[in-house]
């Protein structure tokens, strides 16, 4: 490693508590992820990555169900070109459509159909119970909420983790 002046600086190594905290969380959030994901794709009638649940959930709190692509990629942590990829995968099935913005006529929004309003509604409480069982039960609402404060504190201002949802939303349970 250089310095910003261009001498060599001696790396930070992690300690040894350090390193087993680190391989602990990465390990622990791939497997979570995994089994997080593997309960949406094997639900009967579901079959859906997280991802593209996400997705769903992110267009739901939209206003009119839709946002421009740009706008989705950024707030799923995709990249332009894995976002087109997957809506594109979610057009053919009927779940999104993909029409002209409405502010300027020039750009792209991904708008959640109805079909795929119903899809989210259905896999929202597997979702749900997913989470419940792998993470909340484990850990506990306090422990939950703690590490969310952690990690809060590793976010960029501004980032979209914030809920936005619109009252019928609440009503049916499609907050994750």
């Amino acid at each position: 490693m250089e310095s910003t002046d261009g001498r060599s600086v001696e790396p930070r190594w992690l300690s040894t508590e350090e390193q087993e905290a680190w391989r602990s969380f990465l390990y622990g959030v791939n497997l979570l992820q995994g089994r997080l994901g593997a309960a949406l794709e094997q639900a009967p009638d579901i079959d859906l990555t997280m991802g593209e649940y996400e997705i769903l959930v992110r267009l739901s709190e939209a206003p009119d169900r839709r946002m421009r692509m740009s706008d989705l990629a950024d707030q799923v942590v995709h990249s332009r070109s894995r976002l087109t990829h997957t809506v594109a995968r979610l057009e053919k099935r009927g779940i999104l459509a993909r029409v002209r913005c409405v502010a300027d006529g020039r750009g792209r929004e991904a708008q959640l159909t109805e079909e795929g309003s119903a899809l989210l509604v259905r896999a929202a409480p597997v979702h749900v119970a997913s989470v419940r069982e792998h993470l909340l039960d484990v850990i506990g609402h306090d422990d939950l909420l703690e590490l969310g404060r952690i990690l809060a504190r590793t976010l960029p201002d501004g980032a979209p983790v914030s809920l936005g949802t619109s009252p019928e939303d609440s009503e049916v349970g499609l907050v994750p």
